[in-house]
C-alpha cells in the first residue's frame, strides 16, 4: 500500500510538471519543435505496432511542441523536448484492452535535452531497454514500469549522472543487477520490483547516501541484506520481500529513524528480530512474515509508537509474548502472528482491548471459546484458523458489523449454522473443517449479500439442499464439499456469473448436471465427484475455456465425454468410477454410446 502511494505521488508530480510545461508553451512563442527531436519521437511511434490508448493518434503535424502532441513537453524558449510522459489512461475500459504494443526505439536516445522519460503501464512494450538511453545526460527521471521489457538492465544507465528516479518494476528483466548503477550517487528512488533479477545486492550500492525509496521485491535475489543499508539515513521505504535473501536482519537497519515501511517477507532470513528494532522511530508498517526467524519477539518492539501494521507470521518465533506489548504499540491496527511456535491458549487481553481492524492468530494454540473483543465494530479481518476453538461462534460475530474477511477453518466448532448471523458486508467466509451442522440454506439463501465473494463450509456436517441463486450475486468461490447435502444442482447456478471455483464433491447430490453450468465461463475449478449424479456430461461445459481442474468421478454418469478442450485433456481419473462414460480420455464409445 505504501508502495502504491509513493508511485501515485510520483505520477502526480510528473503529471503536474507536464501540465506546467504545456501551460508555459501556450503562453510563449518560440522556435517550434526541433527537427531532430520530432524525428526521434516519430521513430518511437513507428516502433509501436498498435496503440489502444489513443495517445499516439495526436502525434500529427509539424510542431511537436505546439501542445497537441499528447505526453510531449518542451522548453518554449528552445523548442527542445524536455519530457515524454506516456501513461496508461485511467478508466475507459478493461485494463487488458488498453496498451501499446511494440518496442522502444533506440532513437529515444536522440532527445538530447530530455529530463523526464515515463513510459508506464503499457503492458505490451517488449524487447530490451535501449543502450542509447545512456546518452540522455539531462535525464532526472526514468520510469519504464509496467511493461514487458526483457533482457538485462543496461549497465550504461550508470552514465545518467543527474538521475534521481529509476523505476523499472513490473517487467521481465533478467540477469544480475549491474554494479555500475552504484555510480548514480544522487538517486532518490529505485524500484526494480516484479522482475526476474538474480544474484546479490551489489556492494556498490553503498553509494546511495541520498536514497529515499528502495524496492527490489518479487525477484530472485540471493545473498544477505547488506549492512550498508544502515547508511541510507533518508530512507523511508524499503521492500525486499519475495526473494531468496538469507542471513540475519542487519542491526544497522534499525538506525534509520526516517524509515516508515519495511517489508522483508518471503525470504530465508534467520536469527532473531534485533532488540534494536525500537530505533525505527518512524516505523508504521513492519512485515517479516514467512522467514526462518527464531527466538522471542523483543520487548523493545513495544516502543514503536507509530506502528499500525505488524506481520510476523510464518516464522519459528516462540513464547512468551513480551509483557511490554500490553501498554505499547498505541497506533496498532493490524496484527498477524500466525503459524509460529506460539501456544497462547487464549487471545491476549491487550489484543482484545485494542481498536483493531485485523487480527490474524492462525495456528497459535488457542483453545476453548472464541474471544470477545472490547471494540468489535472496528474489525474487518479475522483469522483464527488452525486452532482448537469449540464454542462461541454466534456470540463472536454478533457485534462485528464491519467484518469483511472471516477464517475459522480447522477448529472444532460445534453449532447449528441456523444460529449464525453473518455481518451484512462480509465478503469472504471460511468455516471449513469444523463440526457445523444444520441446513445449507441458513447461510446461503435469497438474502445472501451481494458483497459475498467466497463461501467455504467444506468438511462439516451440513445438510439440506443447494438453494436457487438469484441474479446479482458476486460469488467467486463456492465450496460445500464433504458434507451431507442432497437434492439437485439448480439450473439457476448460471446466475453466479463470477464463479471461479465450484466444489460440491463428496455429498449426496442427485439428478443431472444442468447444461446452464456451461454458462459459468470464468470457472477454473469444478468438482462434482462422489455424488449420485446421473445422465451425461453436457456439451455446454466445453464453453468453459478457463477450466483448469475438473472431477466427475464416482457418480452414475453415462454417455460420451464431450470431445474438446478442456474436457478431453483431463486425466482418466477425473471420470473414473461412473456407470458408463466413454470417449477420450477413457475407452472409445461403442454402439449407441458414441451417439450420446
Amino acid at each position: 500500500m505504501q508502495n502504491l502511494r509513493w508511485v501515485l505521488m510520483l505520477h502526480l508530480i510528473i503529471s503536474f510538471s507536464a501540465q506546467l510545461s504545456k501551460s508555459q508553451r501556450t503562453q510563449a512563442t518560440g522556435p517550434g519543435c526541433n527537427a531532430a527531436d520530432r524525428a526521434a519521437l516519430l521513430s518511437f511511434k513507428a516502433k509501436i505496432m498498435r496503440d489502444t490508448t489513443g495517445i499516439l493518434e495526436s502525434w500529427v503535424g509539424a510542431d511537436c511542441c505546439g501542445g497537441s502532441w499528447e505526453g510531449v513537453g518542451c522548453n518554449p524558449a528552445t523548442g527542445r523536448v524536455t519530457s515524454l510522459v506516456l501513461q496508461k489512461p485511467s478508466g475507459g475500459g478493461a485494463a487488458d484492452n488498453i496498451y501499446m504494443e511494440g518496442t522502444l526505439s533506440p532513437a529515444l536516445g536522440n532527445l538530447q535535452f530530455l529530463e523526464v522519460l515515463v513510459i508506464s503501464g503499457m503492458n505490451r512494450i517488449r524487447g530490451n531497454i535501449p543502450n542509447t538511453l545512456s546518452s540522455l545526460r539531462h535525464l532526472s527521471q526514468l520510469v519504464l514500469e509496467g511493461n514487458s521489457l526483457v533482457g538485462p538492465i543496461p549497465s550504461a544507465i550508470s552514465r545518467l549522472s543527474t538521475l534521481k528516479t529509476l523505476l523499472l518494476d513490473g517487467n521481465r528483466l533478467r540477469g544480475r543487477i549491474p554494479p555500475s548503477l552504484g555510480n548514480l550517487k544522487g538517486l532518490l528512488q529505485l524500484n526494480l520490483a516484479k522482475n526476474y533479477l538474480a544474484g546479490p545486492i551489489p556492494p556498490s550500492f553503498k553509494n546511495f547516501q541520498s536514497m529515499q525509496f528502495l524496492d527490489f521485491s518479487h525477484n530472485l535475489l540471493s545473498g544477505v541484506i547488506p549492512g550498508f543499508i544502515g547508511q541510507f539515513h533518508n530512507l523511508t521505504f524499503v521492500d525486499l520481500s519475495n526473494n531468496q535473501l538469507s542471513g540475519p536482519i542487519p542491526i544497522s537497519l534499525c538506525s534509520l529513524t526516517a524509515l516508515s515501511d519495511v517489508s522483508l517477507s518471503n525470504n530465508q532470513l534467520t536469527g532473531r528480530i534485533p532488540d534494536q528494532i525500537s530505533g525505527l522511530k518512524s516505523l508504521t508498517s513492519l512485515s517479516l512474515s514467512n522467514n526462518h526467524l527464531t527466538g522471542q519477539i523483543p520487548a523493545s518492539l513495544a516502543k514503536l509508537e507509530n506502528l499500525w501494521n505488524l506481520n510476523l507470521s510464518r516464522n519459528a518465533l516462540s513464547n512468551p509474548l513480551p509483557s511490554t506489548l500490553a501498554k505499547g504499540l498505541p497506533s496498532l491496527l493490524s496484527i498477524d502472528l500466525s503459524y509460529n511456535r506460539f501456544s497462547l491458549g487464549t487471545v491476549p487481553n491487550w489484543i482484545r482491548s485494542k481498536e483493531l481492524t485485523a487480527v490474524h492468530l492462525a495456528g497459535c494454540g488457542l483453545r476453548g471459546t472464541l474471544p470477545t473483543f472490547t471494540k468489535p465494530t472496528s474489525l474487518t479481518s479475522v483469522d483464527f484458523s488452525n486452532n482448537h476453538f469449540v464454542y462461541g461462534i454466534s456470540t463472536f460475530l454478533s457485534r462485528m458489523s464491519s467484518l469483511q474477511f472471516l477464517k475459522l477453518s480447522n477448529n472444532q466448532l460445534k453449532l447449528d449454522v441456523s444460529h449464525i448471523l453473518l455481518p451484512k458486508g462480509i465478503s469472504s467466509i471460511d468455516l471449513s473443517s469444523n463440526q457445523l451442522f444444520g441446513p445449507l440454506t441458513a447461510i446461503l439463501n435469497t438474502h445472501t449479500t451481494s458483497f459475498l465473494e467466497v463461501i467455504d463450509v467444506s468438511r462439516n456436517r451440513i445438510s439440506g439442499s443447494i438453494p436457487k441463486f438469484r441474479k446479482g450475486l458476486a460469488l467467486k468461490v463456492l465450496n460445500i464439499g464433504s458434507n451431507k447435502i442432497a437434492g439437485h444442482i439448480p439450473s439457476s447456478i448460471s446466475n453466479l456469473i463470477e464463479l471461479q471455483r465450484f466444489d460440491i464433491g463428496r455429498n449426496q447430490i442427485s439428478g443431472i448436471i444442468p447444461s446452464s453450468l456451461g454458462l459459468l465461463v470464468k470457472l477454473q475449478w469444478l468438482d462434482l465427484s462422489v455424488n449420485r449424479l446421473t445422465g451425461s456430461i453436457p456439451n455446454s461445459l466445453l464453453g468453459i475455456k478457463n477450466l483448469r481442474h475438473a472431477s466427475f468421478q464416482a457418480n452414475r454418469l453415462c454417455g460420451k465425454i464431450p470431445q474438446g478442450r478442456p474436457l478431453n485433456i483431463f486425466p482418466a481419473a477425473a471420470y473414473a468410477h461412473n456407470q458408463c462414460l466413454c470417449g477420450k480420455p477413457l475407452l472409445p464409445c461403442k454402439g449407441r454410446d458414441h451417439l450420446k
